[in-house]
C-alpha cells in the first residue's frame, strides 16, 4: 500500500499545504507508522507522520522510536490533531473488528476530517502482507478498490476475498458486484494460462489486460499490474 500511495497517488503528498498523514490503529507494534515515515520522507522531506493508538499501553512502547517528522499519541476515529486536516488517512485492519453496520459512520467520520484533497485508505491484508485490499476513500466518496497479490502466495485471484475489506467483504455471494468482479478475475487469469511459462508477472500482466478489453473499468496501467497489483472504479464493486 505504501507503494501504491507513493507511486499512484503521489501527487496527493505532493500538492498537501499540510504533509500531515495519520496511521490509524497502527497495532501492538509501530512499524508500520515507521515504515510509512521512511518511505513518505523520500516523496516529501517535510512529511509529518502521526501513529494514532486506542490503546495507551501501544502508544508509550512507541514513544522510544519518535523522531522529526514521526510521533505517535492516542486516538481513535476522530483523528486527535485539533485544527488540522490531514492529507491521509490510513487505516489498515482496523475496520475488519467492527460490524459491518458500523464501517460507513467511520468512513464519514474520518471522510469530514480530511483536507479538501485528502486520502483516507481503508484496507485489510494478511499477517504479514502477501495479500492486501485497499479502499480509497476522498472527502466525495470511495472511488476504488485495489487488489495487491504477491506472486506464488495465491493460486487464483480470488484467494484475497477472505481479506476484502469490511465494506465488501459480506458481499462476496452471487449477485453482487464484488463476487462478480473476483470471478471476473479468476477466469481471466485461466485465461492467461498460456503465458504462464513466462512468469506469474507475465500472466498477471495479460489477466489485466483481459479484464479493461472485457469492459472493467481497471485502473492505471502495466507500470502498476506488474507489481501484482490491479486497481478497479468503485462503481464496479460498489455494493449500494
Amino acid at each position: 500500500m505504501d507503494r501504491w500511495l507513493c507511486g499512484t497517488r503521489a501527487t496527493v503528498l505532493r500538492r498537501a499545504a499540510d504533509p500531515l498523514v495519520i496511521d490509524l490503529g497502527y497495532g501492538a507494534s509501530p512499524t508500520t507508522a515507521v515504515e510509512l515515515h521512511r518511505r513518505i520522507s523520500a516523496l516529501r522531506p517535510d512529511v509529518e507522520v502521526i501513529g494514532v493508538e486506542i490503546e495507551p499501553e501501544r502508544v508509550l512502547r512507541a514513544k522510544p522510536l519518535e523522531r522529526p517528522g514521526l510521533t505517535f499519541r492516542q486516538g481513535g476515529f476522530e483523528i486527535p490533531v485539533p485544527g488540522r486536516r490531514p492529507a491521509v488517512v490510513r487505516a489498515f485492519n482496523v475496520l475488519r473488528q467492527y460490524h459491518e453496520s458500523e464501517y460507513a459512520a467511520h468512513w464519514d467520520t474520518v471522510r469530514e476530517r480530511l483536507a479538501p484533497d485528502g486520502l483516507f485508505i481503508d484496507g485489510t491484508c494478511d499477517e504479514i502482507g502477501r495479500r492486501a485490499t485497499w479502499v480509497a476513500v476522498e472527502r466525495r466518496g470511495p472511488v476504488s478498490l485495489s487488489i495487491s497479490l504477491r506472486f506464488g502466495a495465491f493460486t487464483r485471484p480470488s484467494d484475497v476475498a477472505e481479506r476484502l475489506p469490511k465494506a465488501l467483504i459480506h458481499h462476496n455471494v452471487p449477485g453482487e458486484r464484488v463476487h462478480s468482479y473476483l470471478q471476473a478475475l479468476d477466469r481471466c487469469w485461466a485465461g492467461a494460462s498460456a503465458v504462464a511459462p513466462f512468469g506469474n508477472r507475465q500472466r498477471w500482466l495479460a489477466m489485466c489486460l483481459a479484464m479493461r478489453a472485457a469492459g472493467w473499468p481497471i485502473l492505471d496501467g502495466p507500470g502498476r499490474w506488474r507489481l501484482g497489483e490491479i486497481s478497479v472504479d468503485w462503481s464496479a464493486v460498489d455494493p449500494a
